[in-house]
């Protein structure tokens, strides 16, 4: 695979985790400098450990693993996003530890699901029998990279539109399991 191909990978494949980032971005009150190491280094980490799960599985298995992780990863960015929504409307005053996305089981599943497609491709990438040490360095790097710059994006536009673009956040996640549901559904 050349490098312009893997790039091209790694981008697609992060852009999710992006999406989510900024989500993550306008849901939290502060943004520190461990929420953007939690978020960041769980999602680079999940999608390279994803794509090497993938490409360990091997293409006999191809076809099952990817229909089963489609719904996966709906039902977790799901689960997530009408968490998000709640907690726009009922405000206490332990939303924001309740509603952190970078701690406890919704950092777990947001990494699961933004990473459920590199399982895919890892799959195709034992196929065609690319480097797997390659691959997911440069595709758990770019997820990295591309969620810190979405957890900025998020973070000025919370500050410039309120809290109640939370709600939005988590329709932005319902929208995201929709479409990858979509996407799935009509191949």
């Amino acid at each position: 695979m050349s490098w312009a191909a893997l790039l091209a990978l790694s981008v697609a494949l992060a852009l999710d985790a992006f999406a989510v980032a900024v989500v993550a971005g306008l849901t939290l009150s502060a943004l520190t400098k461990r929420h953007l190491f939690r978020l960041s280094f769980h999602f680079g980490l999940f999608q390279a450990g994803m794509l090497t799960a993938g490409w360990l599985i091997g293409s006999a298995l191809y076809n099952l693993v990817a229909a089963i992780a489609i719904w996966i990863g709906f039902a977790l960015l799901a689960l997530v996003g009408i968490n998000a929504i709640w907690h726009s409307f009922h405000d206490s005053g332990e939303t924001s530890r309740t509603t952190d996305p970078t701690s406890g089981w919704q950092l777990v599943f947001l990494s699961l699901a933004t990473s459920v497609d590199a399982l895919g491709v890892g799959l195709s990438l034992a196929m065609i029998r690319a480097s797997i040490a390659v691959s997911a360095c440069t595709v758990g790097l770019m997820a990295t990279t591309l969620t810190l710059l979405g957890m900025r994006l998020g973070r000025r536009v919370r500050t410039l539109w309120g809290k109640r673009v939370e709600a939005l956040g988590g329709l932005i996640l319902l929208g995201i399991g929709i479409k990858m549901l979509w996407d799935h559904l009509r191949v």
